[in-house]
C-alpha cells in the first residue's frame, strides 16, 4: 500500500464525522469544509513515509499551527489534532 493510500484512509474518520472533503493539491492534502468550501488543514507527506507535516488556514496562507515551527507526526495521531483543536475550524 502506498503512502497516498495510507494518508487518505486515515482521512477517512475525520471526513466523515466533521464534514470534510479531500483534495490532493500539489505536494499535499487540503481538508476543505464540505458545506462552505473553506480550508480545514493541509497535510504534507514527509520523507517519513509514516509521518506527515500539518498546517492550518491562517486566514491568507498555510501555515504551521504554532509557535514552534513545523509540525510532524503519524497520520493518526495528525486526524486527532486535527479533530481537537478549534483552531483549525475557526474559518469554517
Amino acid at each position: 500500500m502506498g503512502q497516498r493510500d495510507r494518508i487518505l484512509e486515515g482521512l477517512e474518520t475525520l471526513c466523515q464525522a466533521h464534514d470534510v472533503v479531500v483534495e490532493k493539491r500539489g505536494r499535499g492534502y487540503s481538508l476543505l469544509s464540505r458545506r462552505t468550501g473553506a480550508p480545514v488543514a493541509r497535510l504534507r507527506p514527509t520523507d517519513d513515509p509514516e509521518k506527515v507535516q500539518v498546517l492550518w488556514w491562517n486566514g491568507e496562507r498555510w501555515k504551521d499551527p504554532g509557535p514552534f515551527g513545523r509540525l510532524t507526526m503519524p497520520v493518526d495521531q495528525a486526524v486527532e489534532y486535527i479533530a481537537s483543536e478549534p483552531a483549525f475550524w475557526i474559518h469554517v
